[in-house]
């Protein structure tokens, strides 16, 4: 299970700017701790929505919901499976997106963060199957790392038929995972040699009414 770090409050910035009201159904893919469902719903959205393929962020997410006195039903699956019959206002994803070398484990802990050797194993998915589940003037939020190209997934989103651009950039230090993995994304090209932080990005894309 994924717990809440600065993509996640970086994507939460972005969702308190969101206009959100009692008529808005909202859903969070990859909700880990469901922290970002949460704020959705103390932010006033009447219906939330949260998935995730753990066991362990299922019962976390419900946990966290019922201490905090929100409702939000929660569903175990794969990314947007059990909801591919529904539409939504506002889907915020936090999905796995660590370039990972060879056969990284996806499994254990590291499925929360380990994307293939691009880092965008998730993305590529979610850039195609999101988007039909927004409403009209429906809006996706989603962050990830400038490592895995954020230029891509903004024209894969464009393609898709949505107004998408950058909205929010941060830089961080490297966690644990990166500063492991600094001599192959250097001999990858991801990083520069010596580079200790990376950039988070917040993407906006909004499907036309």
């Amino acid at each position: 299970m994924y717990s809440p770090q600065d993509d996640t409050r970086l994507l939460a910035e972005a969702l308190l700017r969101e206009d959100i009201s009692a008529d808005t159904a909202v859903l969070d893919v990859g909700t880990g701790s469901g922290a970002l469902a949460v704020a959705a719903a103390r932010h006033g959205a009447a219906e939330v929505t949260a998935v995730d393929v753990s066991p362990l962020a299922v019962g976390t997410a419900w946990l966290h919901a019922r201490l905090r006195g929100v409702r939000v039903r929660v569903l175990r699956g794969d990314l947007l499976a059990p909801v591919a019959d529904r539409s939504f206002d506002l889907i915020l994803a936090n999905p796995p997106y660590v370039p990972a070398p060879g056969r990284r484990a996806r499994r254990g802990r590291a499925v929360a963060w380990n994307a293939g050797a691009d880092g965008r194993a998730v993305l590529d998915r979610l850039s195609v199957d999101a988007p039909p589940l927004l409403r009209p003037g429906g809006v996706l939020l989603l962050v990830h790392s400038g490592l895995c190209g954020a230029e891509r997934t903004v024209e894969q989103l464009t393609r898709a038929g949505l107004r998408a651009a950058v909205t929010d950039r941060r830089l961080v230090p490297f966690g644990p995972v990166l500063r492991e993995r600094a001599p192959w994304l250097e001999s990858r090209g991801l990083i520069a040699p010596g580079e200790e932080k990376e950039e988070l990005v917040v993407i906006r894309a909004e499907r036309q009414v």
